[in-house]
């Protein structure tokens, strides 16, 4: 059963069928861009499980209606998340939410026009606006954070939104996206000290005191991880310098 929750322009005939193409001609395919009358959007179909992954997850089908209801209820209430213009068996699609911000800080070595400094603070804004909606993420990298002129969403979300500790999920979130910053921007600890600091001022100074706390009783760790800061692997470099933000910032 097909599901309208759409602009006029979505809602269109033409926009269906267009829909309908792109699944007769992409069946199988997880995720797949198109383009109507000047935008872009995304067509997401189930995962495709072969061997023993069929044994360690989940129905794909149910996982995808599960994700679809989570994100209406997400656009419910307004969150920093694309629409979802249609759904159906099998398959939603979701208006573009923009380059990833992973994908904008690779772009901003090619052309320096990039504004990437507000791409981050943005983003670590909208994170702490999401947080202010008493909802969680789960896993809110740099290459789960989309960015278009100056407004961003979130993709892929994990976290269950239904768990009453969402103070703990959303503690998570903020070591999550400081980890992903220093994992692409390594010890550049300016822009990241910005983006930290418009998190906290669009309202979540609670939360990053929380994670300050959790971290507290572990930094005697930050010595023995400071050989790692420059020749560990790419999760272990940023666990210092996620160290190290703590103990440095006030």
């Amino acid at each position: 059963m097909e599901h309208d929750i759409s602009t006029p322009a979505t809602s269109s005939l033409a926009f269906k069928a267009l829909v309908a193409e792109v699944l007769a001609t992409h069946q199988g395919h997880r995720v797949v861009p198109f383009d109507f009358e000047g935008r872009r959007y995304w067509l997401k179909q189930p995962e495709r499980l072969e061997g023993a992954m069929k044994l360690l997850k989940h129905s794909p089908d149910q996982a995808l209606q599960t994700e679809i209801r989570a994100l209406q209820t997400l656009n419910e209430k307004h969150a920093p998340v694309p629409n979802v213009v249609l759904a159906g068996e099998g398959y939603f699609v979701i208006e573009d939410a923009g380059k990833t911000v992973s994908d904008w800080w690779h772009l901003s070595h090619q052309d320096g026009s990039v504004p990437f400094d507000k791409i981050l603070t943005d983003s670590a804004a909208a994170l702490a606006e999401l947080h202010s909606l008493e909802l969680a993420h789960g896993r809110p990298a740099l290459r789960d954070i989309g960015w278009q002129g100056g407004a961003v969403k979130f993709i892929d979300f994990e976290a269950n939104q239904r768990q009453k500790d969402m103070a703990s999920q959303q503690r998570r979130d903020l070591l999550v996206y400081l980890h992903s910053l220093y994992r692409y921007l390594g010890p550049a600890h300016e822009p990241i000290t910005r983006a930290m600091q418009a998190y906290r001022e669009a309202g979540g100074e609670p939360t990053w005191q929380a994670a300050r706390r959790k971290l507290a009783p572990w930094q005697w760790l930050r010595p023995l991880l400071k050989p790692f800061r420059s020749i560990g692997g790419r999760d272990l470099k940023p666990m210092y310098w996620v160290m190290w933000h703590f103990h440095n910032q006030g």
